[in-house]
């Protein structure tokens, strides 16, 4: 029964978990809150804020898990994507505690761990997990994928987008409304109460399973400034309709090409993975897709769909049993393949 510590500190949240037996016994997360004045995350300010939380972070996981130092059998850190400053405070401390315990070291790639979410496990909750094979779309600010499992650490991107993720063009869909930052749980929560038929935004065409957002943004950025220009206050009067059509448009695009992968490759068991995906109106319509499709559908609870080192965990813990371990020379990266 093997214990694994994991340290998740890709961007601005600093995250702790310990699992035992691929189970997940604490999951303690730190959210940089200083970002907010700046409307977007500063890469300086989040390494700075990683220092200073880490150790307290590091021994909530351990005093949640009741599991001490001495009983961790291995320790796991996200090594890529993220930004650089912030991956390097969470994989030098984790190599020293590698080091000090002379216990192996594992390296993970975060966007892996998104798609591992769905096999997450507590005590307490023990929900169904999808079987193999499976698919994931995983949707963030940063990625938006559609990816193929065979097994837990057999997976390949058969989709993504071409230029922007669907968390950005959320994002920065907001930020052309004059939402605070960060825009997309706003959208959800304004789209709850407006008409999604109410304005028509273009679905871009593009082959096979990749997916595009730039053309979307800029449909958007020129449909807000021409309403403007009609009326000064065309935002503030209509703001749950537009963030409501908004929504509509983005959820189509992820789950019309996540339809089509389904279909091409025969698959039924689906998932989705990401920030995104606590996007109430993307977890209804899938859903309800689902529902209409015969899929068996799986999404992670709220606290694994957002950056969390719970993923980190569970993902290490299948490379501890495959035996998939890194030398200290190892080094985080701010982008590399799947």
């Amino acid at each position: 029964m093997p214990h694994i510590l994991a340290i998740e500190s890709s961007c601005d949240e600093t995250a702790a978990s310990v699992c035992c037996d691929g189970i997940i016994l604490s999951n303690i997360i730190y959210s940089q809150e200083i970002h907010k004045q700046y409307g977007g995350v500063v890469p300086e300010l989040a390494s700075r804020a990683h220092l200073h939380a880490i150790v307290p972070v590091v021994d909530e996981a351990l005093q949640k898990a009741n599991v001490g130092l001495g009983e961790i059998d291995a320790f796991a850190f996200t090594q890529s994507p993220g930004l650089i400053g912030s991956l390097l405070v969470g994989a030098e401390f984790t190599k020293s505690l590698s080091l000090a315990c002379n216990k192996p070291l594992i390296a993970v790639h975060h966007m892996q761990a998104h798609v591992m979410a769905n096999l997450i496990q507590t005590p307490e909750d023990k929900n169904s997990i999808p079987s193999f094979p499976f698919l994931c779309l995983t949707v963030s600010g940063g990625h938006t994928q559609i990816v193929l499992c065979d097994g837990f650490l057999k997976m390949k991107v058969i989709g993504q987008t071409l230029d922007d993720a669907a968390g950005e063009a959320f994002d920065k869909s907001a930020r052309i409304l004059g939402l605070p930052y960060s825009g997309g749980p706003f959208i959800d929560k304004y789209a709850a109460e407006g008409n999604p038929e109410k304005y028509k935004f273009p679905e871009p065409k593009i082959p096979g399973l990749n997916f595009s957002f730039s053309g979307l943004k800029t449909s958007i950025l020129y449909f807000i400034r021409d309403e403007k220009q009609k009326n000064e206050n065309f935002v503030e009067e209509n703001i749950a309709d537009i963030c409501a059509s908004i929504q509509l448009r983005i959820v189509s695009i992820l789950l019309n090409k996540l339809k089509k992968a389904a279909d091409e490759t025969g698959i039924k068991n689906i998932c989705i993975a990401g920030g995104v995906s606590a996007n109430s109106g993307l977890r209804k319509a899938f859903e309800e897709l689902g529902t209409a499709e015969g899929w068996r559908t799986y999404i992670p609870r709220f606290e694994y769909c957002t950056d969390n080192a719970a993923m980190i965990a569970v993902t290490g813990y299948h490379k501890y049993l495959a035996g998939v371990f890194e030398e200290l020379s190892v080094v985080p990266c701010a982008r590399a393949p799947f």
